[in-house]
């Protein structure tokens, strides 16, 4: 019996060792995809950060990739803050930015937060030629979520204000789709204490939510946009309470020069400091990673 319990263990731990190779190649592999999409997104990146697998994957199946940041120990994070780029597949600088800030913090960690971050939300909608805003279903991720009345107000909006605009398309019915879902878990099961989300190319400053709102960051500027039916910016910094700080870079193509980048990182987690309340639970011990499980 102990010959046979060695066994089985042995077997065990081959197959864990087995199954964590196997997703390391998937997750590089899905990182890869993206530096062969993005110049400004370098192979020695998919090296250098070490992507995990969040669970979910877009509608064809390539795995929507995060990275989590905590303080160095004993420090424990302040607040939870999720990461988002790339809603929109043709928005390629919200990418390449948050890749950026990703190797800065690879490089140097010193943030008081837990940073949950995903580069690509929407990685069907960047690997298209052209790229395109919407996902592989041709729904506007950004339309998806459920907000009240979603039904009769996405639909009314799409129809009569958008002219039934496809890039613009709300989709069947709220989450329909992988990709929102994902972030859907997130709000469930990260618990975010706020949520900053990368898009182009209005080059201002966006924000839904309680908090006082960032009147700068870099040079980009604060400029309320509104809210939508089914936007991110409605379901969570309306309806939930939690701030989003909506970053809209000046270009879709052009990254922000280094310095810029570097500027607007600094001010967003100066506002973070001042802005986002303390959590209770990280104060009492330090906090450990979401449970991950997805579709």
């Amino acid at each position: 019996m102990p010959g046979l319990w060695l066994l089985l263990m042995g077997g065990l731990l081959l197959t864990t060792a087995s199954m964590a190779t196997e997703n390391a190649d998937v997750t590089k592999s899905a990182c890869l995809e993206l530096s062969g999409r993005l110049g400004s997104v370098k192979t020695s990146d998919c090296e250098l950060i070490p992507f995990a697998s969040s669970g979910f994957h877009s509608v064809d199946k390539r795995p929507i990739l995060i990275r989590e940041y905590l303080p160095p120990e004993p420090e424990v994070p302040r607040a939870r803050i999720l990461l988002v780029g790339g809603i929109h597949g043709d928005e390629l600088s919200s990418i390449s930015i948050v890749v950026a800030w990703m190797r800065e913090l690879e490089k140097r960690n010193d943030t008081p937060f837990h940073w949950r971050i995903t580069p690509s939300m929407n990685p069907d909608g960047l690997l298209r030629r052209p790229a395109q805003r919407m996902n592989l279903n041709g729904v506007d991720l950004n339309r998806n979520f459920p907000t009240p009345d979603w039904e009769n107000s996405s639909r009314d909006y799409w129809v009569n204000r958008t002219k039934r605009n496809p890039r613009r398309y709300p989709g069947p019915k709220p989450l329909s789709e992988p990709e929102s879902q994902w972030l859907y878990h997130e709000m469930e099961h990260f618990r975010p204490d706020a949520i900053v989300a990368v898009h182009a190319p209005f080059g201002i400053v966006d924000f839904d939510g309680p908090a006082n709102p960032p009147r700068k960051l870099g040079q980009l500027y604060l400029n309320l946009l509104g809210t939508y039916p089914g936007s991110l910016g409605n379901f969570a910094g309306v309806q939930r309470g939690v701030p989003v700080i909506t970053v809209e870079l000046p270009y879709s193509g052009i990254l922000p020069s280094a310095g810029e980048r570097q500027r607007i990182w600094r001010d967003l987690q100066h506002w973070l400091s001042l802005h986002v309340p303390v959590d209770q639970h990280n104060e009492q011990q330090r906090f450990s990673p979401a449970i991950i499980s997805g579709n």
